[in-house]
């Protein structure tokens, strides 16, 4: 006897869609509105949760750490472009017909599915002021590498380079799917114009891949603002806060600090950044996308 649920398309489309409603409503929804409740809240996790209104949210306006943490998070992204600019050199290199390719596609992607542990890890070793082979490279003509961890200077900079180094790979595969559907006789027509490689490059290349630009620099701007996991490993957001971002803040306050009402008030205060600032990218994208393809 047939349940009378899958009668029809609907009770079917139901039936499959089910996991994923449940997932999205266990793993997503339900949090989202219990953290939402929370910020409303003084909570040490020990004892009952004291109502605050909107004074955790007052609080943070007015705290100079929240300012310096989002300070630091916007600089790590002052790394986006340069990141996407050697993605798009390597594609345009990758998408030539190169001997062993394939394999300098496999090396150049390995780090982004390699873990952000064993990259961070590697880094650490690699910036080391005393056993590093950065330092030591840098003693062979002569130069005295600092403390790259340890240095309020340094420190920044150090986990950028190790960002870009590994997800550069990633960039570089997108673009490269973007330049295999550019169609060639935009680029023989282009010759037959006597057009030199820069001319190809600035009238056909980079604005036929105007829709990748604007889809990496949303991604990368989203995941810029939940950085953690490798300045977690490498600086523990030292020092003296040099390289805290503002999900290491949330973290702390929740979990170090026992203040699980603030932090949930500073994470939707970032939810809500990162929401603005992808529906202005979006805006923009959209005129400038409606733009191109009038002209």
């Amino acid at each position: 006897m047939k349940l009378r649920i899958f009668k029809g398309d609907s009770g079917w489309a139901l039936f499959f869609l089910g996991p994923n409603i449940i997932g999205f409503l266990v793993f997503m929804l339900i949090p989202l509105v219990a953290s939402f409740l929370l910020s409303l809240t003084h909570w040490d996790l020990l004892s009952p949760p004291k109502f605050a209104g909107l004074q955790n949210f007052i609080n943070l306006l007015k705290d100079p750490l929240f300012w310096k943490y989002l300070g630091n998070t916007l600089f790590f992204m002052l790394a986006i472009p340069f990141q996407m600019g050697l993605g798009l050199f390597l594609a345009i290199l990758m998408n030539k017909p190169l001997k062993l390719r394939t394999l300098f596609r496999t090396t150049y992607f390995l780090p982004v599915v390699t873990t952000t542990v064993a990259i961070a890890l590697l880094w650490q070793w690699i910036y080391d002021p005393e056993f590093g082979i950065l330092n030591y490279l840098l003693s062979l003509i002569g130069i005295k590498g600092p403390a790259w961890l340890a240095s309020t200077a340094w420190a920044k900079p150090a986990i950028m380079i190790m960002g870009v180094w590994k997800g550069v790979g990633y960039d570089m595969l997108i673009y490269l799917a973007g330049l295999q559907e550019i169609p060639s006789q935009l680029y023989e027509a282009a010759e037959i114009d006597g057009a030199g490689a820069w001319r190809k490059f600035s009238s056909i290349t980079f604005p036929l891949l105007m829709p990748v630009h604007f889809f990496l620099l949303i991604m990368h701007i989203i995941w810029g603002f939940q950085i953690f996991d490798a300045v977690y490993i490498m600086t523990n957001g030292g020092p003296a806060g040099a390289t805290t971002p503002i999900m290491m803040y949330i973290y702390n306050n929740a979990f170090r600090w026992g203040k699980m009402g603030y932090a949930s008030a500073v994470a939707w205060i970032l939810t809500l950044i990162i929401f603005i600032v992808t529906l202005i990218q979006w805006w923009i994208s959209k005129k400038k996308l409606s733009y191109l393809s009038t002209t």
